[in-house]
């Protein structure tokens, strides 16, 4: 049995999520609370970080030695594909978004709205929503200058950066905080990735206590 302990606001584990659908893999979700990981995560992956995938009593933890792994081990759909210089360019955007925007995004955006209002029990701080909003129209108009040139992040294949960017900007979606109509190209192409039966899954997830923003699951939004 493929086992992968997720959390559904985690990005990273979105990531691989969509990864694994991709290749067309039967696996099982276990939910995590990030804030509140039982004794038995713990246990296995002491950075007390999701995600965690389990197959055959193997144990690997993180999104980035789990893509790679899944990448080498499942041929299937290869996601960091094509020339030297273009699986460079796979990583280092798969790096931006995993790193860079959710620095400046998420924790930011997600952080407040999600993360102080269940962890700590606090309300949210307008100045560093705004902030993270601010920042994430930087992000939005360097995906849409892409895009416009590209059907997707690297050339004409959809690739492990598109995934990465998607799953951290569907979070962000989620809570309705992208301005979409100012960024065509970008949003023609969430809208691409958004019609993919692997991002089917991440549609259906609901955080308890607030509601989707109202075209979350539209595909033609």
């Amino acid at each position: 049995m493929v086992l992968l302990v997720h959390s559904s606001i985690s990005p990273h584990c979105r990531k691989v999520r969509i990864l694994m659908a991709e290749k067309k893999m039967l696996f099982v979700l276990k939910e995590e609370t990030p804030w509140a990981l039982s004794k038995d995560i713990m246990k296995i992956n002491p950075a007390g970080e999701l995600p965690v995938f389990i197959y055959d009593g193997n144990i690997i933890s993180g999104n980035y030695a789990i893509t790679e792994f899944l990448e080498e081990t499942y041929s299937q759909n290869r996601m960091i594909s094509g020339s030297n210089k273009d699986r460079a360019e796979i990583r280092r955007l798969v790096d931006w978004f995993d790193n860079k925007f959710y620095r400046e995004v998420y924790q930011y955006i997600a952080g407040e709205k999600i993360y102080k209002r269940f962890a700590l029990h606090q309300p949210p701080e307008s100045k560093r929503i705004k902030a993270g909003i601010n920042n994430l129209r930087f992000h939005l108009e360097y995906v849409d200058w892409i895009v416009e040139r590209n059907n997707y992040l690297v050339g004409s294949d959809f690739s492990l950066a598109d995934i990465s960017a998607a799953a951290q900007l569907s979070v962000i979606d989620y809570l309705g905080d992208i301005p979409w109509e100012d960024y065509k190209n970008a949003k023609l192409w969430y809208s691409k990735i958004k019609s993919r039966p692997s991002f089917k899954e991440i549609l259906n997830d609901r955080i308890k206590g607030i509601y989707p923003s109202n075209h979350y699951t539209n595909l033609d939004f």
